[in-house]
């Protein structure tokens, strides 16, 4: 059985490909050069199984899913990935599963160019923690508390897949259509972190956030930084047409969308004159994005649906107000009247 060290090197050691790594995996600390004008962007994200993820998840799911909701931080900075340090638990060395890991974590890492310059490894409970770097202009940083009144709300992409997925991984409500089950699977399990959005958006956008615990939740961390409210309007939610197919009525998959995680998809505030300029640049990266509502003075999120208003059932999930895992409470509590009416 190989060593830590043995370890490391076999399964966590790339050739370095970076001007500004000078000394990387394999010693006390790595040496790392800042590019003069940029500031560092550093976000640390843990994954502890049956918390944040199922068990019985791929391995290589694992990997490309602990390292994405790192990037997903960076994107909601504006940041440009540059390297990262993964620490990991393990109960046991196992070789197929360390393989596959590393092989899910490199494939997301190589296209944006990302170093793994070091890190940990120990025996016990499975669980990751990456931290990841990057760099991004002092002016164009999308900060949370940058918000201001008459901007424009908006997300990308669609939201209430990975909440949808998560109920069929766990056997509560299958998904018989494979087409549909495969597609909402890898929005659970294989984010997309937003990054080139992100990067399309800087001097554009004001304030932005990750959606990673709920959009209702996640934006009310900005407005609460940013000392404003939002006015939503429920019919403008961008849905997937698979989300659509496997949920009963829309007010189900309007639901998920507000409340289930995981979609790591962003939510931005736009000024309002600039909403042309930004939704242009983020569709030319191949990325949708959907203007939902916008900033208001009136603290608080008011809620409307084709002019009644609407109260949702979850606002998110939160680690110490919640006392079961974040993958059982999206079971009984995020998802449960959707379940109900399906079973």
């Amino acid at each position: 059985m190989p060593g830590e060290f043995d370890l490391i090197q076999r399964y966590f050691t790339r050739p370095n490909r970076r001007d500004d790594v000078a000394l990387a995996v394999g010693d006390d600390c790595a040496l790392l050069t800042v590019p003069a004008g940029q500031l560092l962007a550093v976000s640390t994200d843990t994954l502890i199984a049956g918390v944040h993820f199922p068990v019985d998840t791929a391995p290589y799911d694992i990997g490309w899913k602990a390292l994405a909701v790192n990037l997903s931080d960076l994107a909601a900075m504006g940041a440009q990935p540059a390297w990262a340090t993964l620490a990991i638990t393990l109960p046991e060395f196992n070789h197929p599963w360390l393989q596959a890991f590393s092989a899910g974590l490199f494939a997301l890492a190589e296209p944006h160019k990302l170093a793994l310059v070091g890190g940990d490894t120990t025996r016990g409970p499975l669980s990751i923690t990456i931290t990841v770097h990057g760099f991004v202009p002092a002016p164009q940083a999308l900060r949370r508390d940058a918000a201001q009144v008459g901007d424009v709300v908006a997300v990308t992409g669609t939201l209430g897949d990975a909440g949808r997925a998560l109920a069929h991984a766990l056997g509560q409500s299958p998904i018989t259509d494979q087409t549909d089950a495969e597609w909402l699977l890898a929005r659970l399990n294989r984010p997309s972190p937003r990054l080139a959005a992100a990067l399309a958006l800087r001097g554009i956008g004001h304030a932005a956030i990750d959606i990673s615990d709920g959009l209702l939740q996640d934006l009310q961390h900005v407005l609460n930084r940013s000392g404003v409210g939002a006015a939503l309007q429920m019919e403008s939610l961008p849905l997937s047409a698979a989300l659509r197919r496997q949920t009963t009525t829309e007010q189900q998959a309007v639901e998920l969308a507000l409340g289930s995680g995981d979609d790591y998809e962003l939510c931005v505030t736009i000024p309002a004159a600039r909403w042309p300029q930004a939704q242009a640049a983020v569709n030319a990266c191949g990325v949708t994005l959907t203007r939902i509502g916008r900033i208001t003075a009136t603290p608080g999120l008011a809620l409307d649906w084709n002019g009644a208003a609407f109260m949702p059932t979850q606002r998110g999930y939160d680690h110490f107000k919640d006392s079961q895992s974040h993958v059982d409470q999206a079971n009984s509590n995020q998802l449960n009247s959707h379940l109900k009416e399906r079973s």
